[in-house]
């Protein structure tokens, strides 16, 4: 029978666009059909306790991403742990976001916006398209690790929250690279720093926050993961077509130009990012206080 990928999102997003990249390749790998099936909702739990509980036989597999190691901390029950009750299979990509500002904002650099938030606390706000997202995040771990208070602005959606920044009614927002880089190239945002642990070779003019704040780093990532208690051969031989997929030049160019990076790691590698991830973004909540919409 086929094996389904399930997306804990809604079609059209990226993690429904990077699983039906993958589809047809793993087919080709695997010899056999996949079914891409969207089951939204809840912050991706819906789709996630579906595949919690569902045989542990390779027919099912979870694309995931980033809330898989944020909702622990963010929901208050969970009828699944992100740990515990998944096979990792292989980290298939992550993706950094940049800190972008409305052009009249008195601070061209991330010294400079450091400096303006310390004189000027609460002064300052940051547009979110998503409570208790990445985005919303890393905003919230800036303002932790820079020791500033920057105002959240809540919207219900990425678009209106990126159309007040242009319009200058909010100063700053942090957003995926592919909703920003016109924006940046037209001169309408000025980009002041991504969130990757180094500069990235679209933007090598914009530095890594990491450069003012060290130790920070924000990008959402997406993973395949099967049940718990997988055979370990059958999780390996899908991981390794999964891997193989992502050292075509076609589809590491695909995912390239949504602004992530291939990295098709180790399911042991993956194993152990994902129980670091739910401990860092612990942290991360704990001090915004954030809840679910």
């Amino acid at each position: 029978k086929a094996i389904r990928i399930i997306v804990p999102a809604t079609p059209g997003g990226g993690t429904d666009i990077l699983s039906r990249l993958l589809g047809p390749k793993l087919t080709e790998n695997l010899g056999q059909s996949m079914i891409i099936e969207n089951r939204a909702g809840a912050s991706t739990n819906i789709g996630t306790e579906f595949v919690a509980r569902s045989a542990p036989d390779g027919y099912t597999v979870l694309m995931a991403t980033t809330p898989h190691a944020i909702n622990p901390s963010l929901f208050t029950k969970l009828s699944f742990d992100p740990v515990r009750d998944f096979t990792p299979l292989t980290m298939v990509s992550t993706s950094p976001s940049i800190l972008v500002a409305h052009p009249s904002l008195k601070a061209n650099n991330l010294s400079e916006l450091l400096a303006l938030a310390r004189a000027q606390p609460g002064k300052l706000n940051f547009a979110i398209g998503g409570l208790g997202s990445s985005l919303h995040l890393a905003g919230d771990a800036f303002k932790m690790k820079g020791q500033v208070f920057i105002v959240n602005i809540p919207y219900r959606g990425t678009a209106p929250a990126i159309a007040d920044v242009l319009a200058g009614q909010v100063e700053l927002m942090f957003t995926n690279i592919g909703n920003a880089q016109g924006h940046i190239k037209a001169g309408r945002l000025k980009a002041l720093g991504v969130t990757s642990a180094t500069r990235l070779p679209a933007f090598p003019d914009v530095p890594a926050i990491a450069e003012a704040l060290p130790g920070f780093e924000s990008s959402a990532w997406f993973g395949l993961f099967g049940p718990a208690r997988m055979d370990a051969a059958l999780a390996q031989k899908i991981s390794q077509a999964a891997r193989q997929a992502l050292l075509l030049p076609a589809v590491r160019r695909r995912i390239e130009a949504e602004g992530a990076q291939v990295v098709g790691s180790s399911a042991a590698d993956f194993e152990r990012f994902v129980a670091q991830d739910v401990l860092r973004w612990r942290d991360v909540v704990r001090y915004a206080g954030a809840k679910p919409e």
